[in-house]
């Protein structure tokens, strides 16, 4: 690993407890063999380093890198080639869209993305949009990433049988890699891979939990000889891909098997995460596990949503998972699914998070810190969730991203986008953490907001102020973050339009050559 000094950075604080303020006097900051080894007022380039990069940061201010701590990457790289369906209002709206599509590129795919029909009046038919598309194959993907809406010529085409409504949950989670059957993998190649991790570099990103549904430890291999070895990743698995993990003896936090092979014997940024499971649905498609029904349950199959495992199922992969040496992602939106999730914890002794945790009781929040379970959660959904929030889970929503309850009772709090349902940009997460409003309007339930010291000590990853120990994960800012700022509104705005000037993983450059000078 490349050796480096950086000189005349302002320390920015880190941590549980800090409040913020001005950074102290610029220091230098010497990195050597990919950790920090020396923070001090002045120091010489890294001894026997022949290599070394010397970097004038000038006096701006300097994080430590940023985490995502929630990405679905191959769907996110993916997302630039679909079609944008966020603006539908009604499914009439995603029809005109989709006609427009197959107008301007005749008999090619459509694969959309992003529609949020918890909002629309009435379901969707699959033949409303047979009537638009003839044969070519339409995929529709909710906004969620929990169900899709398809045509009947792409049901036949991902062997699923034909239906006059949306394909839901477990089936489509298990329907989804088969898309590249429709649509190739160019979307999925190393370089738009190395892309979507350049991009993510430009905004101080150093690492990422990927949680795709497909693929495993032999394509992440490929991809990192094939050079998207840009950041830090932490592979999961899931329950369909656990019995290769077991067989591999991949264990969470371990360095994958080849990697050495591939960019040296001290890279350890490529590792096994967590086994991820899906325990319940999603506030969109109405399958979240909820306590209490929804207010329109009457319309449902389901009224209150329900479990995608049974009690016994759950319990027997945390055991499975905790015996192997593996932690554990729960995905868990509603508050019952929190609740068993945390039974499951308590029962089996695995460690791991609850993924989203968008809807809790108080107790299960004390009960989640007092088992050590952190949570991982994705503020800038309470951007998109907050108007159906309000329909559909009425008085509950003061106990919707209850981020001030977790900070308060003791939960380690880590922040990430769920890519692409959300932006891969932690300054988003951050402002929408800080402000809890994506309009004009006042913050949504502000009491549960964070301060910007809260958020962006939730963003990486476990580290404090730089310091000696900490690894050479680095982010030079052009400005600030604490700047003070008067009201919540202009806090979220400077933290959204915070300027990088360069990110370091490792000691090595990610993104920003243009300030390097020796």
């Amino acid at each position: 690993m490349a050796n480096l000094l950086i000189h005349q950075a302002r320390l920015v604080p880190v941590g549980p407890g800090v409040v913020g303020g001005p950074s102290g006097r610029p220091v230098d900051i010497a990195v050597t063999d990919g950790r920090v080894t020396a923070v001090a007022p002045e120091l010489p380039v890294p001894s026997g380093a022949t290599n070394a990069e010397v970097v004038d940061a000038e006096g701006r201010w300097l994080i430590p890198g940023l985490w995502d701590q929630h990405v679905h990457l191959a769907q996110w790289t993916l997302a630039s080639q679909r079609l944008d369906l966020a603006a539908a209002r009604a499914p009439e709206d995603a029809t005109r869209l989709v006609a427009e599509r197959l107008e301007e590129y005749p008999g090619y795919p459509v694969i959309g993305w992003g529609h949020r029909s918890g909002g629309w009046e009435r379901d969707v038919t699959v033949s409303e949009l047979d009537a638009v598309s003839g044969d070519v194959p339409v995929v529709l993907i909710s906004g969620d990433g929990h169900h899709a809406w398809l045509n009947t010529t792409a049901l036949l085409h991902l062997a699923m049988p034909v239906r006059d409504s949306v394909v839901r949950e477990a089936e489509w989670f298990a329907a989804y890699p088969r898309l590249a059957t429709l649509v190739g993998n160019d979307g999925t190649s190393p370089e738009a891979y190395r892309r979507t991790l350049d991009a993510a570099a430009a905004m101080g990103v150093v690492g990422l939990v990927d949680f795709e549904f497909s693929g495993g430890a032999s394509d992440w291999l490929e991809r990192w000889g094939a050079g998207c070895d840009r950041l830090r990743i932490r592979m999961s698995t899931y329950a369909e891909g656990l019995d290769e993990v077991l067989r591999l003896g991949l264990r969470t936090g371990q360095v994958l098997p080849g990697v050495a092979d591939l960019t040296g014997p001290h890279d350890d940024r490529l590792t096994m995460g967590p086994l991820k499971i899906i325990s319940d649905g999603s506030l969109n498609t109405r399958t979240a596990w909820c306590c209490e029904p929804y207010a329109d349950g009457h319309r449902l199959e389901y009224p209150a949503g329900q479990p995608n495992l049974s009690g016994a199922e759950l319990r027997d992969l945390l055991a499975r998972a905790h015996a192997h040496g593996l932690e554990v992602a729960t995905h868990a939106i509603g508050d019952a699914a929190a609740a068993a999730a945390l039974s499951a914890y308590a029962t089996t002794g695995a460690r791991g998070s609850i993924e989203h945790a968008q809807m809790v009781n108080r107790a299960d929040v004390r009960r989640m810190a007092e088992l050590g379970i952190r949570a991982s959660v994705q503020p800038a959904h309470l951007l998109d969730d907050r108007d159906l929030t309000e329909k559909i889970w009425q008085e509950r929503s003061s106990r919707c991203f209850a981020y001030r309850w977790m900070l308060d009772d003791g939960v380690d709090l880590v922040l990430g986008s769920d890519a692409p349902v959300s932006p891969l940009d932690p300054w988003l997460a951050m402002a929408a953490a800080v402000h809890r409003s994506a309009d004009e309007r006042e913050a949504w339930h502000g009491e549960q907001a964070l301060t910007v010291a809260e958020a962006l000590t939730a963003s990486t990853d476990g580290w404090g102020t730089v310091a000696p120990g900490h690894p050479g994960d680095l982010v030079l800012l052009d400005a600030d973050p604490y700047a003070a700022r008067e009201t919540a509104a202009e806090q979220a705005a400077w933290l959204r339009d915070m300027p990088v000037a360069a990110t370091y993983v490792g000691g090595r450059v990610a993104h920003g050559d243009g300030i390097t000078l020796g």
